[in-house]
């Protein structure tokens, strides 16, 4: 995975400023393999985006991530730090499109979440609906001793089954990180979302792009396109000369 150019980092950060998060995703994948079509980046697992998000996170700014976890009993502030590897799912190249599983008589042919699912699912309300959604969207066929059954009618035991196959097959589409408080001692864990930081970063780099062009642009008159062609190295040059 390359790092993404100057003009790479304002075109992502420009069209992903308004989008919501999972769309805002896609373009930076989109920035980042431009060889991948938008439709094909948006049908890959959760788990397989995840990875190539945390690739692309290391490629522009390393694989040392820093950050703050408040302890949900007492408030206590908690640094933490992790590197990408640790907490890298295995890489299983999982297929995405079309599985099946064999639980109490019924048979089931699914695909794994993706990021459309995501999106329906941010649509659908509460957490009962959204599990629904993803349910109907993500199990294509379901039968029970080879007679056909809705989905809606699946027991509780299938549906967990289908749950932890389908976190078997996609780990890396949801990690979680442990934690104990030193003041309290609970014990917890959170969601851990390379997204929300490599935005974080990557609005941060855009920023300090545009002063540098505009301070750049004002002491010399150069256009953007001649300032973000300049070497990081040169731009600084200027920048301390003016």
């Amino acid at each position: 995975m390359r790092a993404l150019s100057d003009h790479e980092v304002l075109r992502v950060w420009e069209s992903g400023t308004g989008e919501h998060p999972i769309d805002r995703a896609l373009t930076v994948l989109s920035a980042a393999l431009p060889e991948v079509g938008r439709s094909e980046l948006a049908a890959m697992s959760v788990g397989r985006r995840e990875g190539h998000l945390m690739d692309v996170r290391e490629a522009n700014f390393g694989s040392r991530v820093s950050g703050v976890a408040e302890c949900p009993g007492c408030g206590e502030l908690l640094q933490w730090d992790l590197y990408l590897d640790d907490i890298r799912g295995a890489s299983n190249s999982p297929d995405e499109r079309s599985n099946r599983m064999l639980m109490d008589g019924h048979e089931l042919k699914y695909r794994l979440p993706d990021s459309t699912d995501l999106a329906a699912v941010a649509l659908g309300g509460d957490v009962a609906h959204g599990h629904d959604i993803l349910l109907r969207r993500c199990v294509l066929e379901a039968s029970k001793e080879g007679v056909r059954v809705e989905v809606s009618s699946l027991p509780e035991n299938v549906i967990s089954g289908l749950a932890a196959e389908m976190e078997a097959r996609d780990p890396q589409a949801e990690t979680l990180l442990d934690f104990e408080c030193p003041e309290c001692g609970l014990r917890w864990q959170a969601l851990f979302e390379v997204m929300t930081f490599l935005w974080t970063e990557l609005q941060a780099r855009a920023r300090d792009l545009l002063n540098d062009v505009h301070d750049l642009a004002r002491a010399y008159g150069w256009s953007e396109k001649d300032i973000l062609g300049m070497s990081a190295v040169r731009r600084r040059y200027y920048l301390e000369a003016t």
